[in-house]
């Protein structure tokens, strides 16, 4: 494949001969009139009714019990595995492919995580590695899983759905469930992406949703703790409001908590992407499909979503027959101005994981080596007369 044609390709999905970046935030509904009641009301900080509306609305989108506001989606997984019950010294399961705050959310609890492979058809955490890891390094006695080597705690499985692909849900759960072990889901990128029709997010008992900048919807930053159950939301609202304790005047918390409100002003900004987000997931999938075709009979394989879930291909990815032609493909499209970007580092490879515990990793240093995230901006393409769901 010429390379230049690819830059060409994409230069025509967007109509612009200026710098394409690799996800860009899109403002063309109501954030600037939500913004300017915001500042007009003064309730800008942590309290406002724009706060409420935003977990209103993603509670309705995903079918969750309670959403959380957090001022981050790192901020949303720390609170999401403390309210899973997992503290310090603990260890918990992850992919080593995968963004880096998935690992720093178990760092600030001072937990450490287990590296699993993640499968090829997701590009998220396989659970066959994870019963395989188990079987062969864990344990169970009355007080849960443990792990044989260090006689540590194992307590919870985080799978991470890669670029908005859903994991092997059901597997993971069984797994879960056979070990004792709590799912938390880092669904940061897969808003919008469904399993067998069921939102991501709302399979664990706690799961994480971002909203950066460079996500399907921003905030600006921000991020959502996901609850299954109600009774855990309004603890976990409680916990990351500080643990204070409503009363006219006094200040009283009555246990350790985290400030980890998102402010109105940043959901008022949520609450107008929200209204786009269908919008915006239609045209993801329509881009998708372009880059599919364009592809089709190519070296190279472009990543479609797992045939049991519907995905809101947040960033679009293509493997690479090799880690030459990977590094071509990014040197020819960043050179053109489209910005293309290598798959992240596995996560044992940076000194502060280099000693984690870890699986086979056979898919994860596969992918590593080809996988380039291609500019996916939802397109300004008209998707009227169309439902998403």
């Amino acid at each position: 494949m010429n390379l230049d044609f690819l830059s060409e390709f994409i230069r025509e999905q967007y109509q612009t001969n200026d710098f394409i970046p690799l996800h860009a935030p899109s403002f063309k509904g109501n954030e600037k009139k939500y913004l300017e009641e915001t500042i007009e009301s003064t309730f800008v900080s942590s309290v406002g009714a724009f706060v409420d509306q935003f977990e209103k609305k993603i509670e309705d989108f995903t079918g969750t019990a309670k959403a959380v506001a957090t001022v981050n989606g790192t901020a949303a997984l720390h609170a999401a595995l403390y309210m899973a019950g997992v503290r310090n010294n603990d260890l918990v399961i992850t992919q080593a492919l995968t963004f880096v705050a998935t690992c720093n959310a178990l760092i600030h609890m001072g937990a450490e995580p287990i590296f699993c492979d993640v499968s090829s058809e997701s590009l998220g955490l396989c659970p066959k590695a994870v019963e395989e890891y188990l079987s062969e390094n864990a344990g169970i006695d009355s007080a849960g899983c443990f792990h044989k080597q260090t006689g540590r705690r194992i307590k919870a499985v985080i799978p991470m759905h890669t670029f908005g692909h859903p994991v092997e849900l059901d597997e993971l759960l069984n797994v879960c469930s056979k070990w004792g072990l709590a799912l938390v889901e880092d669904a940061a990128e897969s808003l919008g992406s469904f399993y067998k029709g069921r939102h991501t997010g709302t399979f664990g008992d706690f799961s994480a949703l971002s909203f950066n900048g460079n996500k399907i919807i921003t905030t600006g930053g921000g991020g959502m703790l996901l609850c299954r159950k109600e009774r855990d939301g309004e603890k976990a609202k409680h916990i990351t409001t500080t643990a204070k304790v409503p009363h006219p005047y006094e200040f009283f918390h009555d246990e350790p908590g985290f400030n980890y409100r998102l402010p109105n002003l940043n959901a008022a900004l949520g609450c107008a992407q929200m209204e786009s987000l269908c919008d915006f997931l239609l045209m993801k999938r329509a881009l998708a499909e372009e880059y599919k075709n364009f592809f089709a009979g190519s070296e190279y394989e472009f990543v479609t979503e797992p045939g049991y879930a519907k995905s809101n291909y947040w960033l679009n990815a293509v493997i690479c027959p090799d880690t030459e032609h990977r590094d071509q493909l990014l040197k020819v499209s960043n050179h053109a101005g489209v910005m293309t970007r290598p798959i992240w580092q596995l996560m044992h490879r940076l000194p502060m994981f280099s000693n984690a515990f870890r699986g086979d990793l056979i898919n994860s240093e596969f992918l590593e080596s080809r996988v380039v995230s291609l500019p996916s901006s939802p397109p300004n393409k008209d998707s009227s007369g169309k439902s998403y769901g």
